[in-house]
């Protein structure tokens, strides 16, 4: 690996050097070949990834140091957080010279681990590596992970389960917490901070005529960009905490996340989420109330009698948001749709759809794709309120009409997955891994890595559909 330590350069309050405790025993997971290679893994380190992705291994290039950081919680202020389980543990160069940070989940308590114990949980680990490479291999931008590794190791939660730790990669780990928390705890910190997270990540805003002006749009509109492949492809993240947002925009900390199965906006994936704050729908408006307190905690960095017009400034930055969002969006659902997106009724057209969707409880992935290939009877057939189709219907081939269906349907084959990480796929795939057998994880990293492609040799009937209606949903814990 090529070594870029930039972290600890900081002002050593906003971390705790450590490192990490490996568990008892612990025993290969699953590894992946084409992530180390990308990060330029050489072949004797690719050799020992067990040790590596275990704690066992860590390197003299880069201190392991666990994060300080703050934030609101399920819309209420927390305090104090950081990394109570995770230790960043180098950051390297990509093939493209990207920084990477190296990111061990489960590597034991830490300053910031308030009540925890510091490790993680087998279940929640493949749920994570199978979940970061989904979203990667859809083209959503996501942390991933090189490889996770068992043990025999007891870790109490709801009942006692197999502890496991995760190498989770990410191309940042700053969240919109960590300015919360400086702002607190450290504010004389807030200048050098804000000004290494530009260098760092958005180079190009340094030259800008207004560079913290320019810095706020562009974490506003990645951020945008972010939720709007999330819509798309139906992920609902389940806790989106200010502390589980970083600022490059790319999805971070999976918890009780979910692909949507049956068209359901009000979802609720996260059973601690009582009041349904972070469903599926409610997404959007969650990431522009996250960006707004980011925001407030950027107007110390300018002097006193500016601070009026910098929050006006703002909150003009923040007003891209939705513009940003609808752009993406739109353009997305109309590339789903295979319809034209300069039409002025296309995306109508598409919202009547996930009406149907909605009304009919019909699935989300198969359903664009009976859509994409033409199954229209098939859709009928499944809908109660035929009236309500065959009114789409007439709408979306009026509007298809004269136009140039070859390229309209290729471009639908390109945002219509066959695949998507269902609850039940990944819980069979836990229950083997508890005992000893990965062989169903490998399968659906497999599958998932291509998940535009149809996959007959390796794919299973029940990778296509919800489960039957009769079968209750799996609840996905928040404790991991």
């Amino acid at each position: 690996m090529q070594f870029n330590p930039r972290y600890t350069s900081l002002n050593p309050k906003l971390y705790h050097q450590q490192s990490p405790v490996p568990l008892k025993l612990p025993k290969a997971g699953h590894f992946n070949t084409a992530l180390a290679d990308e990060l330029q893994w050489t072949e004797q380190e690719k050799a020992h990834w067990v040790e590596i992705c275990s704690g066992q291994k860590t390197f003299t290039e880069f201190p392991c140091l666990a994060m300080v950081y703050a934030g609101h919680q399920f819309g209420q202020w927390a305090g104090q957080l950081g990394d109570g389980r995770g230790l960043l543990i180098a950051q390297v160069l990509n093939r493209q010279g990207q920084t990477i940070d190296l990111h061990l989940k489960g590597a034991g308590t830490t300053p910031y681990s308030r009540m925890g114990d510091g490790r993680a949980v087998l279940r929640s680990v493949i749920r994570e590596y199978l979940g970061g490479h989904a979203l990667n291999a859809l083209g959503v931008p996501s942390s991933n992970a090189v490889g996770f590794t068992s043990s025999h190791q007891g870790v109490q939660r709801e009942k006692l389960e197999l502890g496991a730790m995760m190498l989770r990669t990410s191309d940042c780990h700053i969240r919109l917490g960590h300015f919360e928390w400086i702002n607190q705890y450290a504010p004389e910190l807030l200048h050098e901070f804000t000004q290494k997270s530009m260098e760092w990540h958005y180079p190009e805003t340094l030259n800008a005529e207004r560079p913290l002006l320019a810095f706020a749009e562009t974490v506003i509109q990645r951020t945008a960009i972010m939720v709007a492949h999330w819509q798309l492809v139906g992920f609902a993240h389940g806790v989106m905490n200010t502390d589980n947002l970083n600022i490059t925009g790319s999805t971070l900390d999976f918890g009780p996340y979910g692909f949507m199965e049956r068209f359901h906006p009000n979802w609720i994936n996260n059973h601690s989420d009582f009041q349904g704050r972070y469903t599926y729908q409610n997404q959007p408006s969650i990431a522009h109330w996250n960006l707004w307190v980011w925001l407030n905690n950027l107007l110390p960095l300018v002097e006193t009698e500016q601070k009026e017009s910098f929050k006006a400034e703002l909150a003009q930055c923040l007003e891209q948001f939705e513009t940003t969002f609808l752009s993406h969006y739109k353009a997305g659902m109309c590339a789903k749709m295979g319809l034209p997106d300069f039409h002025k009724d296309s995306f109508d057209c598409g919202m009547a759809f996930l009406r149907i969707l909605q009304s009919e409880q019909l699935d989300y992935t198969q359903s664009f794709l009976r859509l994409q290939n033409q199954e229209y009877s098939a859709l009928r057939d499944d809908c109660l309120d035929i009236r309500q189709f065959d009114s789409f219907l007439s709408q979306y081939q009026q509007i298809r009409e004269h136009q140039d269906l070859e390229q309209l349907n290729a471009i639908m084959c390109q945002h219509n997955p066959r695949y998507i990480l269902r609850n039940h796929m990944a819980q069979r795939a836990i229950e083997l891994a508890e005992q000893d057998d990965f062989s169903e994880v490998d399968r659906l990293f497999q599958l998932l890595n291509q998940p535009f492609t149809r996959q007959p040799e390796r794919e299973r009937p029940e990778d296509l559909a919800p489960l039957p209606s009769d079968v209750p949903e799996i609840q996905v814990s928040c404790s991991s």
